[in-house]
């Protein structure tokens, strides 16, 4: 099934969505799905795309006019691509740059595994660089990560309660605010603290 979108920038009557509609509906988009935006690309909140990639199902293919209807930026496109990709959907675009990539065909299908690639690219320099930074804030003498929920006095209760046979351990992270896993890194399943907990304790 084809589903498509469109946007235009300005709402301000300066710009319209026919040309666009019409394009869509030449490729086969049925009237009823057809998605549209009046906003800026680089807005955050686009509320007929949103629309427009919740409704997407497995097998569907996504038909957009040029490639810059769909993405704020590069980084936004290809992580929307991969993420139609990991979907299964597919893209088909009708003209510009992009009107190469059409899922349906074997070219089509190079391209997807291309802004994959890209994609894949992306989180390894994140990744990289999260290292990086961990790295240089532990030589400051900073433990890097996010801070842990658990102090003396949550610690306390944690071992009170877990102390009951009784007792469930998810019931009890959640009731202290934190996860299970948090829980079990300071206390066992007994009440009975481990080496972090008691490191809070001393």
């Amino acid at each position: 099934m084809l589903v498509g979108y469109i946007r235009v920038s300005k709402s301000d009557g300066s710009q319209t969505l026919e040309p666009q509609r019409d394009a869509l509906l030449d490729a086969g988009v049925e009237e009823n799905r057809i998605y549209e935006d009046l906003a800026s690309g680089r807005k955050d909140d686009r509320p007929g795309l949103n629309a427009c990639l919740k409704a997407l199902q497995p097998g569907n293919t996504l038909v957009v006019w040029k490639l810059d209807r769909l993405g704020r930026d590069l980084k936004h496109l290809v992580t929307t691509i991969d993420e139609l990709r990991k979907r299964n959907v597919g893209l088909k675009v009708l003209a510009g740059a992009g009107a190469q990539i059409d899922t349906t065909t074997a070219n089509g299908r190079l391209f997807f595994g291309i802004f994959a690639a890209l994609a894949e690219f992306e989180r390894e320099l994140i990744a990289e660089r999260t290292r990086a930074g961990l790295t240089a804030a532990r030589a400051r003498g900073r433990k890097g990560g996010r801070p842990r929920k658990m102090d003396r006095p949550t610690l306390m209760m944690a071992m009170s309660a877990l102390s009951d046979p009784k007792a469930n351990a998810s019931d009890v992270a959640k009731r202290l605010g934190i996860t299970t896993t948090t829980l079990y890194m300071y206390v066992n399943g007994d009440g009975s603290l481990k080496e972090a907990g008691r490191s809070i304790m001393e």
